[in-house]
């Protein structure tokens, strides 16, 4: 049986696939190394507007403690960087939702927070895909159960068929690493690949793939 620290070499077809992909770096970490917290879908409660609108988001989702059993049966998986295209002004993205939603909120700052937006929504539309052919890929290459986790919310239908209870899209929704309690700040900083936070410039986001 080789090393356990040679395994992760054989998933480095997945790291050049993630680059050739678009994405701006890639690492396969240690399963164990995924920092899991209790309090990080709370804030999904407490600052999302998505909060219970979507079957990807909580509480529809496992809780921190369901992904933790879950995640006891990976060894690795592949955390992705991708960059938004998304700039906004440093006084801006402090308080972008309150720009962006708030009726009473500066017309200027109001015009910014709906651009910044406008630009993420619009250029962070295909890192989702990107992570789904990264699964299919190491679905293909004998990962039976390689799963992608996505950064921010689904975005596949306009209104989500919660009410129904059952997702029209199973084969391309993914649930984002944070409604799970995945603390990526954290993650990220632990494999080596720090995001900036609070957000500067063009916003880093992170998502994995589990791949054993």
């Amino acid at each position: 049986m080789k090393p356990a620290t040679s395994t992760p070499k054989k998933f480095s077809f997945l790291v050049d696939a993630a680059r050739t992909l678009g994405a701006a770096d890639a690492k396969v970490i240690r399963a164990s190394d995924i920092v899991v917290e209790n309090r990080v879908p709370l804030k999904c409660r407490a600052g999302c507007i998505g909060y219970g609108k979507k079957l990807t988001c909580p509480p529809h989702v496992p809780t921190p403690d369901e992904f933790r059993k879950v995640l006891s049966e990976y060894r690795f998986a592949l955390l992705v960087k991708f960059i938004s295209p998304a700039h906004a002004d440093p006084e801006v993205i402090c308080s972008i939702y309150k720009y962006w939603l708030d009726p009473e909120a500066p017309a200027d700052r109001k015009e910014q927070a709906a651009r910044f937006w406008k630009d993420h929504f619009d250029g962070t539309g295909a890192f989702a895909p990107m992570m789904l052919e990264l699964e299919r890929t190491a679905f293909n290459a004998g990962n039976p159960f390689a799963l992608a986790f996505v950064n921010g919310s689904c975005r596949l239908c306009e209104s989500c068929n919660v009410k129904g209870g059952i997702c029209l899209h199973p084969t391309q929704a993914r649930i984002p690493e944070h409604a799970v309690g995945v603390n990526m700040v954290k993650t990220a900083e632990k494999a080596g690949m720090p995001i900036r936070f609070p957000v500067q410039g063009h916003p880093e986001l992170m998502a994995l793939l589990l791949i054993d």
